[in-house]
């Protein structure tokens, strides 16, 4: 089957594994974003280093597709995590503290034959004060527990809907919440609605970008013997985005 007749947003979403040294540590996701001629993958910053877990992996390998007409043929293509010891990634902080967003610029001219790679674009960003209702439909593309489709290797989507008011900073930090089904491995991936047909927006990409999954957001005094986990998610506003990719 040809990718092209693929949603392009599955060749947005990418999979990530982290490495230290030749020892593999964990499995995450990622996803693409394009400002004017430069390209930057983008993920949770805890992906990248955890300090309070103590994963800190030197090196990130990228899943990619790698001919249009087989979906099967991909490769891990490697980026580095540091640069002469300094780390090679953004991030940010604002008055609420650390953002779990981060992104790294990507070396297109790198990029192996073939590779076939879609990516969001600033005017995909949903701006918070735009009208995004309660309950919302909204996908999230990953790879939860590393679960994909091993011979295609597409990733696999859920459906969400939108679980705190779209603009209000949940708890005064810069993110909102979902209710959806998620795993870990789903770490930074798109948080995404669909672009109405017929929309003022030509891209191959018909979809709006909401936010960047971070993690489960469950309450510490829950009694695990009598309540089940809230089954809500935290999702950081992309427009760090903006920030975080300035020249």
């Amino acid at each position: 089957m040809r990718l092209l007749m693929i949603d392009p947003l599955l060749f947005a979403t990418a999979r990530l594994l982290t490495f230290s040294g030749s020892r593999s540590a964990t499995a995450a996701s990622g996803f693409f974003f394009r400002r004017s001629e430069r390209l930057f993958l983008v993920t949770s910053r805890h992906v990248f280093i955890d300090e309070g877990q103590s994963h800190r992996p030197d090196r990130l390998e990228i899943e990619l597709h790698t001919d249009p007409d087989d979906l099967s043929a991909s490769t891990g293509w490697s980026v580095l995590l540091y640069e002469n010891r300094r780390a090679a990634w953004r991030e940010g902080r604002d008055d609420a503290g650390e953002i779990d967003v981060a992104v790294i610029e990507i070396d297109q001219s790198r990029f192996p034959a073939g590779a076939t790679v879609h990516a969001f674009t600033p005017d995909q960003l949903v701006a918070a004060d735009a009208t995004v209702h309660l309950g919302s439909a909204l996908a999230i593309p990953g790879f939860p527990l590393g679960f994909h489709d091993e011979v295609h290797h597409l990733p696999v989507t859920r459906h969400a809907v939108l679980a705190s008011p779209w603009g209000v900073r949940f708890q005064g930090k810069g993110h909102f919440l979902t209710d959806a089904r998620t795993h870990s491995g789903t770490s930074g991936a798109p948080v995404v609605a669909r672009l109405d047909e017929g929309g003022p927006m030509e891209h191959p990409l018909r979809w709006k970008l909401l936010g960047i999954h971070s993690s489960r957001f469950d309450m510490g005094n829950r009694d695990r013997n009598v309540d089940e986990s809230l089954g809500l998610n935290v999702a950081w506003y992309a427009d760090i985005l903006m920030t975080l990719t300035e020249a």
